[in-house]
């Protein structure tokens, strides 16, 4: 039975293709096993000395995670996804956007001074035409 915060076997088998291989003659902690803390700690918020020991210790998880986003594996496998998504339908890809729900305090960067005119707003439809109705 798979934990709520680990992989499953299709997705393993999905991303297992796309993690680099170890290039050291040491002995190296199991991806799946990295992977799945490196997915429980993101989906928890957790500190990684809070990731729990059963994925390894968290300097392994941390310094993996470090190398994989630095050398582009993370990207490499959301673009995996969304291709193999993409090409089932499963994916909308018009999205409408609404900054007006988005509160910043008033002494956020960019905020807008008293006496200032209000911008132009923009709504995107799903022709894709600005300010079409």
């Amino acid at each position: 039975m798979v934990r709520r915060h680990e992989l499953t076997d299709v997705e393993w088998e999905v991303l297992s293709g796309l993690l680099p291989r170890s290039s050291s003659g040491r002995p190296r902690l199991d991806d799946r096993r990295v992977l799945n803390g490196i997915v429980w700690k993101l989906r928890t918020g957790s500190a990684w000395r809070d990731v729990p020991a059963r994925y390894g210790p968290w300097r392994t998880l941390y310094t993996r995670f470090r190398r994989w986003a630095l050398d582009g594996t993370f990207t490499r496998m959301l673009a995996a996804v969304q291709a193999e998504k993409d090409a089932t339908g499963d994916i909308d890809w018009l999205v409408s956007v609404d900054s007006t729900v988005a509160r910043a305090h008033q002494h956020a960067a960019g905020a807008r001074k008293k006496g200032q005119g209000r911008g132009t707003k923009y709504v995107i439809t799903p022709s894709g035409d600005p300010g079409a109705d």
